[in-house]
């Protein structure tokens, strides 16, 4: 028997059949089991969790049947308590399956520390540039010492104190600026 006339007898036609029944039960019986594994129909939605500690935030997702990971942590944001949550993913309002996990970015206790460089000798106008880039505010009111150069720093003050070079603030701490008056000699 040839190949041709095989492909043409009954017999080949039924086992092709019974391979096409085969193969659709057996994509039907997966479908079913996938939906019954997964929870398909189920719906979790994801609460809203800014601003919340996270005793708080484990008390909720625990209630929701749902977990949760700190990923990282934000720069400060003084608008939210310390150690409470900047951003989830996935969002507020969102749909997810039970013990799905919840990202969590934190708020820090506190602004990052930025260390004093070392501005002795550069123009008031150069300081302050450099100050600000690195994340320091100037205070408004300059302290003035005899020196020969005018508006030449001479130190770096924080609430009074005289600071060194390596010295650590928080950032967005107020640096007065201690500057020559021109009149020395």
């Amino acid at each position: 028997m040839s190949v041709f006339q095989f492909i043409k007898s009954k017999s080949f036609f039924i086992q092709v059949i019974i391979a096409g029944v085969g193969l659709l039960v057996f994509i039907f019986a997966l479908k079913y089991w996938l939906g019954y594994s997964t929870n398909h129909d189920q719906k979790i939605q994801v609460p809203n969790l800014h601003k919340m500690s996270l005793e708080n935030v484990k008390l909720k997702l625990e209630e929701l049947n749902l977990d949760f990971i700190v990923i990282d942590s934000a720069s400060y944001n003084p608008d939210y308590p310390k150690k409470s949550v900047i951003e989830q993913s996935p969002e507020t309002g969102d749909f997810v399956k039970e013990k799905r996990k919840i990202y969590l970015t934190l708020n820090p206790s506190k602004y990052r520390d930025v260390t004093v460089p070392d501005l002795n000798g550069r123009t008031k106008r150069q300081a302050t540039s450099h100050l600000r880039s690195i994340g320091f505010n100037i205070g408004t009111n300059p302290i003035s010492v005899r020196d020969i150069g005018k508006d030449v720093v001479r130190g770096l003050r924080y609430k009074g104190e005289i600071l060194n070079h390596g010295d650590k603030l928080p950032l967005n701490s107020i640096v007065d600026l201690v500057l020559g008056d021109g009149n020395g000699n």
